[in-house]
């Protein structure tokens, strides 16, 4: 994992000196942040957060650039995240929006009681969601499973870092298959670093600017985060995503007619939708305050052959590999407003 050049390259950057003078004009980028790891550890927010967050806001507390929290914890209600993230960063409550009702089997986060969660879902599944039946037959395929959450690791306030919803979704894979001989199946994995959950944030951020009269298309997006395996893999890999999206613009010839793209130059709803988007670009930032730890001793073969990533997603190395590795949240911002020409 080609990291210490990386941190080289953020350092730098952060050493330019401030450009002044540029705050008036509309931003063209927003920020994707993690939460835990990077802003808070456990209870307790990370002390470069505040200051992070005192570049971002104005002196009203309200946000100068669009920023999404892009977390996939989700033991709690969205009202009650945004207000313990408020208090902790010194902002105005940011705003959340609603999901959409989906019916079968909905994994969000690690429970308090495995054992007891793990039985309940199997009998669930096994059962054809019907636990108070006996049926003679394994139903399958089995209801629909979708998965919110694929960390393996994650951090609180202890020094290692904690099981997470990855390896709970590991217990009940191998449950599943050992008591049925098959695998399970999910309808959906969504949350980092599924593509699906970047898209939707590039939406959010887009609503935000249009929201705060911001004229200037958002260009680039600087996903924040503290886990290679989820964080920077997500990013990279949705940054891949946008450059296949330009590159099927060009091939369809939507530059030049959108509405003239011939059968043989069809490309799907989902990169057409994101090729009328005007983000061109996914930067993944690491920071060294959560799971991942700067050390420049470990061998590049070791961590690269540690797979933390789901099943279901197949590893690539390079994917892992920060765009920019600094010490902590607020290096990222002044790093991102470096590049920006933004103070």
């Amino acid at each position: 994992m080609a990291l210490r050049g990386s941190l080289r390259a953020g350092r730098a950057l952060l050493r330019r000196p401030p450009s002044r003078g540029l705050c008036s004009r509309p931003p063209a980028f927003g920020f994707l942040f993690d939460v835990d790891g990077v802003l808070v550890r456990g209870s307790q927010p990370v002390p470069a957060a505040r200051r992070a967050f005192q570049r971002l806001a104005d002196s009203s507390g309200r946000l100068r650039v669009p920023v999404v929290f892009l977390t996939n914890a989700g033991n709690c209600l969205r009202s009650a995240k945004a207000r313990e993230l408020s208090q902790a960063l010194g902002l105005q409550p940011p705003p959340t929006t609603g999901f959409p009702t989906i019916e079968g089997v909905i994994l969000f986060g690690e429970p308090v009681r495995w054992e007891t969660s793990l039985q309940l879902i199997a009998d669930v599944l096994l059962s054809n969601g019907n636990p108070g039946a006996e049926l003679q037959d394994v139903p399958y395929p089995h209801l629909p499973i979708l998965a919110c959450n694929m960390d393996l690791l994650w951090m609180a306030e202890a020094k290692m870092p904690r099981f997470g919803h990855g390896t709970f979704l590991l217990c009940l894979e191998s449950i599943y298959k050992k008591v049925t001989g098959r695998e399970l199946k999910y309808e959906a994995l969504i949350g980092k670093p599924s593509p699906v959950t970047y898209r939707y944030a590039r939406y959010l951020i887009q609503q935000q600017a249009e929201k705060q009269g911001w004229k200037a298309p958002i260009r680039r997006l600087y996903a924040v985060g503290d886990n290679p395996m989820s964080d920077v893999y997500g990013a990279n890999l949705y940054n891949n995503y946008l450059k296949s999206a330009q590159q099927s613009q060009v091939q369809a010839g939507l530059k030049r007619s959108p509405q003239a793209a011939s059968p043989q130059a069809e490309v799907s709803l989902e990169l057409r939708n994101d090729c009328n988007s005007s983000v061109e670009s996914c930067e993944s930032i690491l920071v060294c305050t959560g799971v991942y730890r700067h050390n420049g001793d470990v061998p590049k073969e070791t961590v690269e052959t540690v797979f933390h990533g789901h099943r279901d997603f197949s590893f690539d190395p390079s994917l892992v590999e920060a765009s920019y590795v600094v010490q902590d949240v607020d290096d990222a911002v002044q790093l991102a407003f470096k590049k920006e020409n933004w103070s």
